[in-house]
């Protein structure tokens, strides 16, 4: 604590921002070290502890140190690394005959591009910087199908890129935000680039467990971030009744009068569930993000987000002052995709796929005396007796899956592969007979598998 104090000279949020980096830099606070709280650091200097936060989401945005809820503030590990640290836990390091491990649509299933690209020509402008960010007939489309009545639409740089611009206009640094458990990993980096702290509710059949959201409440959540459909990693996908029941509880808890939910609709139209969202009885708190990523290709980046105007429109305001916008060119693509014949059935093929593909490696799991039930969209989740262990044998039988530490919050998390742990598997690239894999899969794992793949 001393070397800190002393390397700071200025008492402002810069100045302490400036006085750690330095450390950070010299070597003297090394990768991994443990910071001194907001509030210890306060005293010491003689400042508010919002000085401090400020200071330290300063650092946290610069890369430099990273805070994991409860447990602190520490030196990034990797401050020039590029990848965040939970995509860091996914990317593999070696090479498979089936890489099962990336959580990506089959590239044979997506629609073509190339009819959508001759029809743009006399739609798409990319001569004005003051025309209105969204192309007016992509904007109508999306109002027309968005799952429930919207008051604001905007177009997205894919549906992280909404979810991080939405995170930035509601959230302060220290914010407690309620995630599915497991989650996406790439959630968890972006609380952690926030500063704010995870708190997780299980997941069963049918979404977020009840009685885990009552309780998580509790915690004062400033937002509640979910996947209705096709969870990453379980494929669980949340029922009509189960989105009535947490609307219900968000609506009568004292405890989180001002949260708002934030839903990742990730998987779209090869969900095989209905569309579901908490807007339909919480209107006025509900962001809704729809990707076409999984649908239509990660590479075309687009997905919109949906909700109150008084939210949307801060969320617009901040991008012009960024990207400014998504491009108009890949929003007449869009367009031209959502409204082809062709594209259409394209979509619908890769749905009816994805769903064979999924039952019929739950089959074949049963086959080998696992209980298995399908899951919706790309994924399914493995408990296994050892993640390591799980990872090693199944690299040996040439298959690469995704390990399950990165994806689960707190004691849960199994990062060092040591005692029980999950991976997640891409059903969806599986191949159209996934049962071979199936098979492998059981046997390289060589013991009781309990599957999780909820659907």
């Amino acid at each position: 604590m001393n070397s800190i104090v002393l390397a700071i000279a200025e008492r402002s949020p810069r100045g302490i921002a400036g006085g750690i980096s330095r450390l950070i830099t010299s070597g003297d606070l090394a990768p991994g070290d443990r910071l001194p709280t907001v509030r210890d650091l306060a005293a010491e200097l003689g400042v508010s502890p919002a000085t401090v936060s400020h200071a330290w989401q300063t650092l946290a945005a610069a890369g430099l140190i990273v805070s994991r809820g409860r447990s602190g503030s520490f030196v990034r590990s990797a401050p020039r690394d590029w990848m965040p640290h939970r995509y860091r836990g996914l990317d593999g390091h070696h090479e498979a005959r089936l890489d099962l491990s990336r959580g990506t649509p089959d590239p044979g299933l997506l629609p073509a591009l190339g009819p959508a690209l001759s029809r743009i020509s006399t739609r798409a402008d990319t001569s004005s910087y003051q025309q209105k960010p969204d192309i007016p007939e992509l904007h109508d489309l999306l109002r027309d199908t968005w799952p429930s009545p919207v008051e604001s639409i905007t177009v997205t740089n894919g549906a992280l890129d909404a979810i991080d611009r939405a995170l930035a206009s509601l959230v302060r640094y220290g914010d407690r935000i309620i995630v599915e458990n497991p989650t996406f990993p790439p959630f968890l980096d972006l609380l952690d680039h926030h500063g704010l702290e995870p708190v997780g509710v299980g997941v069963d059949a049918e979404g977020m467990i009840p009685s885990e959201f009552s309780a998580a409440l509790r915690a004062r959540p400033a937002v509640v971030l979910l996947q209705p459909r096709a969870h990453n990693p379980t494929g669980a996908s949340v029922s009509v009744e189960r989105a009535k029941q947490l609307a219900f509880e968000l609506y009568r808890s004292r405890f989180a009068a001002d949260a708002i939910v934030i839903e990742d609709d990730h998987s779209g139209a090869i969900s095989t569930a209905p569309e579901v969202t908490l807007a339909t009885w919480l209107p006025e708190r509900v962001l809704h993000v729809r990707s076409f990523s999984k649908t239509h290709g990660p590479d075309l980046r687009i997905g919109a987000l949906g909700g109150p105007r008084a939210l949307v429109d801060r969320v617009v305001a901040r991008r012009l002052l960024g990207p400014g916008w998504t491009s108009r060119m890949t929003q007449a693509l869009l367009f031209e995709l959502l409204t082809d014949p062709v594209s259409l059935r394209e979509v619908e093929h890769a749905r009816e796929v994805y769903a064979r593909r999924q039952e019929g490696f739950a089959r074949a799991l049963r086959a080998c005396g696992m209980d298995a039930v399908a899951g919706d969209g790309l994924n399914t989740w493995l408990r296994v007796a050892g993640e390591r262990d799980a990872i090693v044998r199944l690299t040996s039988a040439g298959i690469r899956v995704a390990p399950g530490g990165p994806f689960v919050l707190g004691d849960a998390a199994n990062p060092d592969g040591q005692g029980a742990g999950h991976v997640r598997v891409t059903v969806g690239v599986a191949g159209d007979d996934p049962g071979p894999v199936a098979a492998t899969i059981a046997d390289a794992l060589g013991g009781p598998v309990r599957v999780l793949a909820l659907g």
